[in-house]
């Protein structure tokens, strides 16, 4: 039996900042680390010498870690982490620095997340991202995520009879968002027909299915609610967090997520139900495991999604508004920091910070992850509640 998880009483988010996408760059991962750093650090007014706990999600990075970059950075920190995650990295970050300020092991924790993209960056990527990969997909001919996802995604319309219109509604209503935020990569408006006209990838996924990889950084800064206040700082607190691995090995093919296991637990933690979430923003790689993660989370029940979905308005200004930044498959996708681009719109949002893909009155925001597919499905899960403050 687990013991109760601890509350994060007393833990702020501060510092939300994302450096605007770019398709390809020359530039090292460190170089986009190094800017998401300085501008969260600029905006809490903290010097880097006061920073003394660091935590970096990276793909490419290698072959450096978070040890390698203090270096780089110049930085003392007395807490450090490194947490190679994918889309389930800015929660686990979230919940490993909030507990290191809780009990003093450190005082102001940046968390950063942030990848290159050169020409050759993704194939690279591939080539070593895991065993269970080398041995069990690429003698078949294939080596990254569409195919894969292609599989799940086949499966789930089997199984729940969806459609490709109730994936396109995720797309379109992405992009819709994503139009109102400067650092997307996606500029272009997106309608159904072009969705569904869209050239095939791998059957049944089509070209607007697929995230862009590019190069870009996240970060945000954890510290407690009075360091936050003594600064004048909008904060966002923790409700609530989860994360889980290698859930439900048992399943042949994927369609349900670690966050089956314990998102009671993650609503009672934050005193809340799924009426209470004023937005969500789900780990967005490919539409169906936005789907899974809608389910998953409690909106709607196992193979409900597609009904869900074509019955409400995901743009920032319908009634459940998702992923308002345009997400990954519109935003882009910065290598690892797609496990950190819901978190931090999330902390904009429920802190009024978000500019032009603000949601009226958002007070408490939902995020989740989901990452590291290996050649059948994605290993890690997470997910968080977070509250404006004074929520």
């Amino acid at each position: 039996m687990s013991r109760k998880r601890q509350s994060y009483d007393g833990v702020a988010l501060v510092a939300p900042v994302s450096v605007p996408y770019q398709r390809y760059s020359i530039e090292t991962a460190h170089w986009w680390i190094a800017r998401a750093l300085k501008g969260a650090l600029d905006a809490a007014g903290v010097k880097p010498r006061d920073l003394d706990g660091f935590s970096v999600a990276s793909f490419t990075l290698f072959p450096d870690t978070a040890v390698g970059l203090t270096q780089h950075l110049g930085l003392c920190p007395r807490w450090l982490d490194h947490i190679p995650m994918g889309g389930a990295s800015g929660v686990v970050a979230l919940r490993r620095a909030a507990r290191a300020v809780q009990t003093g092991d450190a005082d102001i924790v940046a968390c950063v997340s942030g990848d290159t993209n050169h020409i050759d960056s993704f194939r690279n990527m591939l080539s070593s991202f895991s065993r269970f990969s080398m041995d069990a997909s690429y003698p078949y001919g294939y080596g990254g995520p569409n195919a894969n996802f292609a599989l799940l995604t086949d499966r789930y319309m089997q199984e729940y009879g969806a459609t490709r219109e109730d994936f396109g509604k995720i797309c379109v209503a992405q992009r819709a968002n994503a139009l109102k935020n400067p650092g997307a990569v996606m500029k272009k408006p997106l309608t159904l027909e072009q969705y569904l006209g869209a050239r095939p990838i791998a059957d049944p996924i089509a070209l607007f299915d697929c995230v862009m990889p590019c190069a870009g950084s996240e970060a945000f800064l954890v510290m407690t609610v009075e360091e936050a206040e003594k600064r004048g700082l909008r904060y966002a607190t923790i409700g609530g967090a989860i994360e889980r691995h290698n859930a439900h090995a048992e399943d042949a093919i994927q369609l349900r997520g670690g966050w089956t296991l314990d998102i009671e637990e993650l609503y009672q933690q934050a005193g809340c139900s799924p009426e209470d979430i004023d937005l969500l923003q789900t780990y967005d790689d490919y539409p169906v495991i936005s789907m899974m993660q809608i389910e998953d989370l409690g909106f709607c029940g196992k193979g409900e999604a597609p009904q869900f979905v074509q019955s409400h308005d995901l743009t920032i200004e319908g009634n459940f508004p998702h992923n308002t930044s345009g997400g990954q498959l519109s935003g882009g996708q910065a290598g690892a920091a797609g496990g950190f681009i819901g978190l931090v719109e999330s902390i904009r949002q429920v802190t009024g910070q978000a500019g032009g893909t603000q949601v009226a009155n958002a007070k408490t925001a939902m995020v989740s992850g989901f990452g590291m597919i290996n050649y059948d499905r994605g290993v890690c899960t997470s997910a968080a509640i977070l509250k404006g403050a004074g929520t």
